[in-house]
């Protein structure tokens, strides 16, 4: 099997903690070369990541229309992502045929794309309810995109929304003394429901695609409820540091700090990351990635199941 990644990336201090990377592992593939670091000439027969940290499902003119240009990260976008895999697609197969019989064992990954698109507006005051008229345009640049990718795979992995409510991130962004604003397990219960949100549109836009694409084995990957069992129970899953602190960070209630972020002057690393669920406020630990990657692969939480 060859795995193919179109999606956010995660910075490269912590690339190997990336869901595709547990994946790669658990079926013995080496490790996706990011594209943008690719030789020309060589070919890459087992795959390739087209991740770009900070990437959109949406154009970047969207954003700049939106006057949200200048939040964005990168303006290579999902339809870039697309165009560089069309590039390198050219060099490994030319017929149809060819085509068919190279991708029929290969597993695309689309995920978990789309994060930023809400991220970037979030940055700018819109609150979670205001975003939810941005998920049809995000959900049909994510469709649009695997209606390309099914004409010569068999399958494709599309993972939702994660807990983005109990990110250290967002905890800190979003601090409000309103009791009634987290729930439980202190996560922000607005954020997290426009996750299910965007997650129950997204099964639905899935449901068409099967529909169209009766071939296809399109499976969808929960990373909300896999993420959800070490939230609510921590310890048992060896996150002695809990879920809500970043183990990587400039400090505050949550260890992040927008001015002294991961990697920056003023920021500390913690001495063991496995017992930490986050690692800088945004993106996980190896230790959850982990977790979470082999939760589809081995639990019940892709459907269609994997095995």
């Amino acid at each position: 099997m060859r795995c193919v990644s179109f999606e956010k990336a995660v910075h490269s201090n912590v690339m190997h903690s990336n869901i595709i990377i547990n994946i790669a592992e658990a079926y013995g593939l080496p490790y996706l070369p990011p594209y943008l670091a690719i030789v020309d000439g060589v070919k890459y027969e087992n795959g390739v990541n087209f991740a770009v940290a900070g990437a959109t499902a949406l154009d970047a003119e969207f954003y700049a229309y939106k006057k949200l240009g200048h939040f964005l990260w990168t303006n290579n976008s999902l339809s870039v992502q697309l165009g560089w895999f069309k590039k390198l697609k050219s060099t490994l197969c030319t017929t149809k045929q060819e085509c068919d019989n190279y991708f029929k064992k290969s597993l695309f990954l689309v995920g978990e794309i789309g994060g930023n698109d809400y991220n970037y507006p979030l940055f700018g005051g819109a609150s979670p309810k205001e975003l939810e008229d941005l998920v049809p345009l995000v959900l049909e640049k994510i469709i649009s995109t695997a209606s390309v990718r099914l004409l010569i795979i068999q399958i494709k992995l599309p993972p939702e929304s994660s807990q983005e409510g109990c990110l250290p991130a967002y905890l800190t962004l979003f601090l409000t003394l309103e009791k009634a604003a987290y729930d439980r397990n202190g996560c922000l219960r607005a954020h997290n429901a426009f996750a299910k949100f965007h997650n129950k549109q997204l099964q639905f836009a899935l449901g068409s695609l099967r529909a169209k694409y009766p071939h296809a084995n399109i499976m969808y990957a929960d990373y909300y409820n896999a993420a959800k069992k070490y939230v609510h129970n921590p310890l048992h899953h060896g996150f002695t540091n809990g879920v809500l602190v970043a183990c990587c960070g400039g400090g505050g209630s949550f260890n992040f700090n927008s001015s002294a972020s991961c990697g920056r002057t003023g920021s500390k690393t913690c001495t063991n990351p496995s017992t930490y669920a986050n690692w800088d406020g945004i993106h996980l630990t190896e230790a959850a990635y982990g977790f979470i990657a082999k939760a589809l692969i081995h639990g019940s939480f892709t459907s269609p199941p994997i095995h």
